[in-house]
C-alpha cells in the first residue's frame, strides 16, 4: 500500500503548502489593519477567476448558503423562478427555492446531459407569468456535466433581458473561463473546497451592477446572508460578521498562486487532465457517463459494466493505492465513479490513478491492462508537459 494518500474527490480537494502555512499562522483580530490588508487582497484576488468586475463576497459558512443567498436577496416570495435540474445539486437548489418562494417552476434535464438551450428556451416561453429569474448549474457535480452556460445567459438575456440569471458555479468556478458581463450571469457562486484548492468553510458570490440594484430592493427576509451587508463592509475591506480568518489568508494565498501560474494557464491544466483521464478510461474499457462536449474539466464520471466492478475499483483504489475517488449521489448511486481533478490536482496525480486502475482491472478481469490506459494519457498530456 502507498503511504501517501491521493484525494481524487470532486471536493474537498487537496491542498498546496502554500496555502497550508498561511491558514497556519498565528490568528489576528478581524477589526485589525492586519486583517483589513488580508480582506482586501481576498476580494479583489477572486475577481479574474470569477470574471467579475466587483469584489467578490466571501461567507464563513458551506457552498450551500451561497446558493440560497443567491435566492433571497434577488426573489421575493411571489415572484415565480425556474431552476434547472439535472442532478443532485439541482436538485438542491430546487429544494432550497420551494423553501421560500410560491412558484417554482422547474426544467428537468435527463441526468448525465447538459440542458439543450433551444429547448429551454420553448419552455422558457410556455410559461404564462413573468420569470424573475432562472437558476442553473455551471457543473453538475453528480453527473459530471458541464452546462452551455454561455449560450444559455446570452439567450435568456436576449428575450428576456429583466429575467435574472443565476449560476451555481461550486465545482468548477478556478478551473473555467467564466465572465459575469459577457456571459449575462448577474450572481455567480462558488465554495471553498473545489478548484479553489481551501479547505471546506467558505462561500463566495459574485455579482452584477444590476443584481446589486436589486439586492436592496427584496423583501424576502434574511439576516446572516444579507448580501447587502456584505458588499457595505467590503467597501471598507471588513466583514459583517466574525469571518474566518485563517481562510481569508488562504484565499489571499490562492489568488497568489494563480497570479504565479497564470489563471489560463490554470484552466489549460484542468482541461488536458479531463481529456487525458477520458482517453484513459476510453481505453480501459470503461465507459464514459457524459459525452465529450458537455465534459466537465474538474471531475469524471464513469460506468463500471458491473455493480462488483464499481465496489471494487473504489475500495482497492483506496485499500491498495491509498486513492480516493467519490461514487454517484442521487439516482446515480451504485451506478458510477467519480474521479476528480480539480485544484492543485496535476498530470502526474492522474497517471498514478491510471496506472492504478490498470492492475485492478487486470485483477478483476483476468486480462492484462497493463499500459492500455497510461499510453493513452500520456499521449494526450505529452505536448502540455
Amino acid at each position: 500500500m502507498y503511504h501517501h494518500p491521493l484525494l481524487l474527490t470532486p471536493g474537498p480537494t487537496p491542498i498546496p503548502d502554500r496555502i497550508q502555512r498561511v491558514i497556519q499562522e498565528p490568528m489576528i483580530g478581524h477589526r485589525t489593519k492586519e486583517f483589513e490588508k488580508v480582506a482586501e487582497k481576498a476580494y479583489k484576488g477572486l475577481k479574474p477567476v470569477f470574471g467579475s468586475e466587483n469584489d467578490v463576497l466571501i461567507f464563513t459558512s458551506s457552498g450551500t448558503s451561497a446558493l440560497e443567498a443567491s435566492m433571497v436577496n434577488l426573489v421575493n416570495p411571489d415572484d415565480h423562478v425556474v431552476v434547472i435540474v439535472s442532478g443532485t445539486f439541482g436538485n438542491r437548489f430546487k429544494q432550497i427555492a420551494e423553501t421560500y418562494f410560491n412558484h417554482v417552476h422547474v426544467y428537468n434535464v435527463t441526468w448525465g446531459e447538459a440542458v439543450n438551450v433551444n429547448e429551454f428556451m420553448d419552455y422558457l416561453n410556455s410559461l404564462t407569468e413573468d420569470v424573475t429569474a432562472v437558476y442553473t448549474q455551471y457543473c453538475e457535480t453528480s453527473t459530471t456535466v458541464v452546462h452551455p452556460i454561455h449560450e444559455l445567459g446570452k439567450a435568456i438575456h436576449e428575450k428576456y433581458p429583466e429575467t435574472y440569471f443565476v449560476v451555481d458555479g461550486v465545482s468548477c468556478v478556478g478551473a473555467v473561463d467564466v465572465n459575469l458581463k459577457r456571459d449575462n450571469i448577474d450572481v455567480l457562486v462558488a465554495g471553498s473546497q473545489k478548484a479553489l484548492m481551501l479547505p471546506p468553510g467558505l462561500a463566495f458570490a459574485a455579482y452584477s451592477d444590476r443584481a446589486k440594484d436589486r439586492f436592496a430592493e427584496v423583501e424576502t427576509p434574511r439576516f446572516y446572508l444579507d448580501f447587502n451587508k456584505y458588499i457595505a463592509s467590503a467597501e471598507n475591506n471588513s466583514t459583517p460578521f466574525t469571518p474566518n480568518v485563517s481562510l481569508y489568508k488562504g484565499v489571499a494565498a490562492y489568488a497568489e498562486l494563480v497570479e504565479d501560474e497564470g489563471f489560463n494557464n490554470v484552466i489549460k491544466r484542468h482541461y488536458v487532465i479531463r481529456d487525458g483521464l477520458r482517453a484513459a478510461l476510453k481505453a480501459l474499457d470503461l465507459p464514459l457517463l457524459v459525452e465529450d462536449e458537455y465534459a466537465s474539466p474538474t471531475v469524471t464520471a464513469f460506468v463500471p459494466p458491473t455493480s462488483e466492478e464499481i465496489s471494487s475499483i473504489k475500495n482497492q483504489l483506496l485499500n491498495r493505492f491509498n486513492i480516493t475517488i467519490a461514487g454517484g449521489q442521487g439516482k446515480l448511486k451504485g451506478k458510477i465513479l467519480r474521479i476528480g481533478h480539480l485544484g492543485t490536482i496535476d498530470t502526474a496525480d492522474i497517471l498514478q490513478c491510471v496506472s492504478a486502475l490498470e492492475v485492478i482491472l487486470s485483477d478483476l478481469r483476468n486480462e492484462s491492462y497493463i499500459g492500455k490506459g497510461t499510453k493513452a494519457y500520456l499521449e494526450v498530456i505529452k505536448d502540455y508537459v
